[in-house]
């Protein structure tokens, strides 16, 4: 009788261990295996080999493409290329969303801006349905002339935003104080482009000038190292070896990233919606008050 409950015990840790594992996976980098077209299949084009893919917007349309699997924490890299010249009105998002009625959601959202005029970077958190928590920076290169990586780290403790490597913003797990955190729905990954000109450019002052498409952005050599969703939160909340992004060293920025982040936080940042009082009503969100990392 021990000697089957060791074998049970054993057989128990195994399928575990199997199960946690195969949870997580690491991308094959080819858009036709990971990812299907939600909008517009005309206007998206991908290369021969699947590693590069682009979008289209024009007056016909906008377009856009999301992941065959849902994930519960991991990091996603994506390198993209954005519109050249004049590109005030539109819209490139690339994001995690759950697609509930409260869902979470996790955006990289670049806004077009007229000739001669830098990107501005948005990102915004939705947790339980409820966002509000824009930010806005200047990105310190030319986002159109080649292509850069785009990231996002999430997990138990901390989603970070990263250009490059560079932690440009952080949203912290203060769900033991009261505010919201993304942790229990899973998230697709999509990208998109779109007319946004009633808002994303001067408040909607620019409007696109359709002479100027179509509007073209690229992206390729994506990475996806993440939990796969099998419907139980348990494998994806686990601290285990795969799932690294749970575990203590990426709980926090650490000392290089923290520099890092003031540095952009002082040269970069044009808007954070934990300074914009007058918005709230002098009553900011919880979370401004509370520890970034």
């Amino acid at each position: 009788m021990i000697k089957y409950l060791r074998l049970v015990t054993f057989i128990g840790i195994v399928v575990n261990v199997v199960q946690i594992s195969v949870a997580s996976v690491v991308s094959t980098g080819d858009f036709d295996k990971d990812f299907f077209v939600t909008w517009a299949p005309t206007h998206v084009n991908t290369s021969d080999d699947g590693r590069t893919r682009s979008l289209k917007l024009d007056k016909d349309s906008g377009s856009g493409f999301a992941s065959n699997d849902m994930f519960l924490f991991g990091q996603i890299d994506m390198q993209i290329k954005l519109i050249p010249g004049h590109s005030a009105g539109t819209v490139v998002a690339y994001y995690l969303s759950s697609d509930q009625p409260n869902r979470d959601e996790i955006d990289f959202e670049f806004l077009g801006n007229v000739e001669g005029q830098p990107y501005i970077l948005q990102t915004n958190v939705y947790a339980d349905g409820f966002d509000d928590r824009e930010e806005r920076i200047k990105l310190w290169f030319d986002p159109t002339q080649d292509f850069h990586t785009y990231s996002i780290l999430w997990n138990l403790h901390q989603i970070v935003f990263m250009v490059d490597s560079v932690p440009i913003r952080t949203y912290r797990n203060h769900a033991d104080k009261g505010v919201a955190f993304p942790r229990w729905q899973p998230m697709g990954i999509k990208a998109s482009i779109w007319n946004g000109d009633s808002w994303a450019t001067g408040g909607g002052k620019d409007k696109i000038d359709w002479t100027k498409g179509p509007f073209i952005a690229s992206f390729r050599n994506y990475k996806i190292d993440a939990c796969v969703w099998k419907g139980n939160p348990r494998f994806c909340r686990a601290a285990s070896s795969t799932n690294w992004w749970n575990q203590e060293p990426s709980s926090s920025l650490t000392w290089a990233q923290r520099r890092l982040f003031k540095w952009v936080r002082k040269n970069h940042l044009i808007y954070d919606y934990c300074q914009d009082t007058k918005r709230f009503n002098n009553n900011l969100p919880k979370e401004c008050s509370l520890p970034k990392y």
